[in-house]
């Protein structure tokens, strides 16, 4: 995906805007018919989530595997730090953006960092906008949680020349070290899920949008 697509992609300057699906965002998209016409305009919707694999599988079309936006984002922060790509990175608590940026600068410390600014706005600002524009960033990671990040993707993306953007939710968190992400064997069991329940039992209502997901699927499936 990312030798074959995205990466070309970013070479050529080009406008891309990804989604990173999981069961949460697309029974959002079922609910909120808004919502729905801003993921299908995406140039990318990737599988995130184990229950959009079991999903796929149920109604016989397969994905190989979940991509997780986390990795995603930390991939393509990589990639930019090699190819002279600058980011700009939007979203989160203000104290948790600027550990996450600290963190990033250790990580990648030749990455070019166009800018970065906290989650706490109103999306019809215009001075955010305006100021991400001038900073010509190759990629923008907006961190402000379904469905807001992708509305304000949506309603700014044609302004911009150049750049890819993409929801990240709480992937901004996770490097800030606020939150721990799934040790490599819960998500190998595609149990990530249950991890981030146990370490923020507030999700419970989220979750159980994973579950109606699911009953739906095996509804729809028999």
């Amino acid at each position: 995906m990312f030798e074959d697509i995205i990466y070309p992609s970013l070479k050529r300057q080009e406008k891309r805007f990804i989604v990173t699906a999981n069961p949460e965002i697309v029974m959002l998209a079922r609910e909120n018919k808004e919502y729905r016409t801003i993921i299908e305009k995406a140039d990318y919707i990737i599988p995130d989530g184990a229950g959009i694999v079991v999903a796929s599988k149920i109604l016989k079309q397969p994905v190989e595997e979940r991509i997780p936006g986390f990795e995603i984002m930390t991939e393509m922060i990589g990639h930019a730090e090699e190819q002279g790509l600058s980011c700009y990175f939007l979203g989160a608590h203000e104290r948790v953006v600027d550990k996450f940026i600290d963190r990033i600068k250790t990580l990648h410390p030749n990455l070019l960092i166009a800018g970065h600014y906290h989650g706490f706005f109103d999306i019809a600002d215009r001075e955010i906008v305006d100021t991400i524009k001038k900073a010509k960033p190759d990629m923008i990671f907006v961190a402000l949680g379904s469905p807001r990040q992708e509305q304000w993707i949506s309603t700014y993306y044609h302004e911009f020349d150049k750049g890819f953007f993409m929801g990240v939710g709480g992937s901004f968190d996770v490097v800030a070290g606020k939150v721990k992400r799934a040790p490599e064997a819960w998500i190998k069991l595609n149990l990530e899920w249950l991890y981030r329940l146990l370490q923020q039992p507030f999700r419970w209502k989220r979750i159980l949008k994973v579950f109606e997901f699911m009953f739906r699927i095996v509804i729809r499936r028999y």
